[in-house]
Protein backbone atom coordinates (compact mmCIF):
# COMPACT_ATOMS: atom_id res chain seq x y z
CA UNK A 1 0.00 0.00 0.00
CA UNK A 2 0.98 3.70 -1.00
CA UNK A 3 2.39 5.41 2.18
CA UNK A 4 1.41 9.65 0.96
CA UNK A 5 3.43 10.76 3.95
CA UNK A 6 6.83 9.24 2.18
CA UNK A 7 9.46 11.67 1.57
CA UNK A 8 8.86 11.90 -2.33
CA UNK A 9 5.38 12.38 -1.79
CA UNK A 10 5.96 15.37 0.37
CA UNK A 11 8.57 16.80 -1.98
CA UNK A 12 6.20 16.29 -4.88
CA UNK A 13 3.33 18.30 -2.69
CA UNK A 14 6.25 20.53 -2.46
CA UNK A 15 6.06 20.24 1.26
CA UNK A 16 10.05 19.67 0.96
CA UNK A 17 12.22 21.44 -1.29
CA UNK A 18 14.71 20.03 -3.64
CA UNK A 19 17.41 20.73 -6.04
CA UNK A 20 15.01 20.61 -9.49
CA UNK A 21 16.59 19.71 -13.16
CA UNK A 22 12.94 19.06 -14.84
CA UNK A 23 9.13 18.89 -13.59
CA UNK A 24 5.99 18.73 -15.27
CA UNK A 25 2.57 17.11 -14.29
CA UNK A 26 3.69 13.81 -14.64
CA UNK A 27 7.41 13.65 -13.24
CA UNK A 28 10.13 15.21 -11.34
CA UNK A 29 14.13 15.04 -11.38
CA UNK A 30 16.02 16.35 -9.10
CA UNK A 31 19.34 16.05 -7.27
CA UNK A 32 19.85 13.50 -4.80
CA UNK A 33 21.12 14.96 -1.48
CA UNK A 34 23.90 12.26 -0.90
CA UNK A 35 25.11 11.80 -4.32
CA UNK A 36 27.10 8.91 -5.39
CA UNK A 37 28.59 9.86 -7.91
CA UNK A 38 29.38 13.54 -9.78
CA UNK A 39 25.88 13.53 -10.85
CA UNK A 40 23.59 11.95 -8.85
CA UNK A 41 19.79 12.38 -9.91
CA UNK A 42 16.72 11.03 -8.65
CA UNK A 43 13.82 10.40 -11.30
CA UNK A 44 10.08 10.38 -9.96
CA UNK A 45 6.41 9.77 -11.61
CA UNK A 46 3.65 11.80 -9.80
CA UNK A 47 1.60 8.86 -9.57
CA UNK A 48 1.65 6.97 -6.06
CA UNK A 49 2.91 3.56 -7.14
CA UNK A 50 5.18 2.32 -4.33
CA UNK A 51 7.89 0.04 -6.86
CA UNK A 52 9.04 -0.71 -10.06
CA UNK A 53 6.61 -3.42 -9.87
CA UNK A 54 3.85 -1.13 -9.19
CA UNK A 55 4.90 1.53 -12.02
CA UNK A 56 4.77 -1.45 -14.52
CA UNK A 57 1.36 -2.83 -13.58
CA UNK A 58 -0.30 0.44 -12.33
CA UNK A 59 0.91 2.72 -15.51
CA UNK A 60 -0.24 2.62 -18.79
CA UNK A 61 2.20 2.33 -22.15
CA UNK A 62 1.79 5.79 -22.60
CA UNK A 63 2.82 6.75 -19.02
CA UNK A 64 5.80 4.14 -19.40
CA UNK A 65 7.08 5.51 -21.98
CA UNK A 66 6.76 9.13 -21.15
CA UNK A 67 8.75 8.84 -18.15
CA UNK A 68 11.42 6.96 -19.14
CA UNK A 69 11.57 9.31 -21.98
CA UNK A 70 12.02 12.06 -19.65
CA UNK A 71 15.46 10.29 -18.49
CA UNK A 72 16.89 10.61 -21.85
CA UNK A 73 16.11 14.39 -22.01
CA UNK A 74 17.16 15.11 -17.88
CA UNK A 75 20.40 13.30 -18.94
CA UNK A 76 20.75 15.26 -22.24
CA UNK A 77 20.00 18.44 -20.09
CA UNK A 78 23.04 17.70 -17.61
CA UNK A 79 25.35 17.12 -20.53
CA UNK A 80 25.62 13.16 -19.92
CA UNK A 81 24.25 11.78 -22.62
CA UNK A 82 27.61 11.26 -24.48
CA UNK A 83 29.45 10.34 -21.89
CA UNK A 84 27.28 7.91 -20.73
CA UNK A 85 25.26 7.13 -17.35
CA UNK A 86 24.12 4.35 -15.32
CA UNK A 87 20.31 3.83 -14.44
CA UNK A 88 19.43 1.83 -11.02
CA UNK A 89 16.12 1.44 -9.02
CA UNK A 90 16.00 -0.12 -5.83
CA UNK A 91 12.23 -2.87 -5.63
CA UNK A 92 12.18 -3.70 -2.35
CA UNK A 93 13.76 -4.90 0.86
CA UNK A 94 16.43 -7.25 -0.28
CA UNK A 95 17.49 -4.78 -2.92
CA UNK A 96 17.55 -1.46 0.02
CA UNK A 97 14.65 0.20 -1.25
CA UNK A 98 14.57 2.98 1.16
CA UNK A 99 11.65 5.00 -0.01
CA UNK A 100 8.08 3.42 -1.21
CA UNK A 101 8.39 5.69 -4.19
CA UNK A 102 9.39 4.38 -7.01
CA UNK A 103 12.23 6.09 -8.28
CA UNK A 104 15.35 6.02 -10.19
CA UNK A 105 18.55 7.26 -9.89
CA UNK A 106 20.75 8.64 -12.67
CA UNK A 107 24.72 8.40 -11.94
CA UNK A 108 27.00 10.16 -14.29
CA UNK A 109 29.60 12.56 -14.90
CA UNK A 110 32.76 10.31 -14.34
CA UNK A 111 33.99 6.93 -14.49
CA UNK A 112 31.67 4.99 -12.42
CA UNK A 113 32.30 1.19 -11.47
CA UNK A 114 30.27 -1.41 -10.15
CA UNK A 115 26.76 -1.56 -9.22
CA UNK A 116 25.51 0.34 -6.65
Amino acid sequence: MYDNNNIFAKIIRQEISCEKIYEDDNVLFFYDLYPQAKIHILGIPKMPVVDFTDFVLKADNETLKYFFSKIHHVVEKVGIKKTGFKIVTNNGKDANQEVPHFHVHILGGEKLRGLK
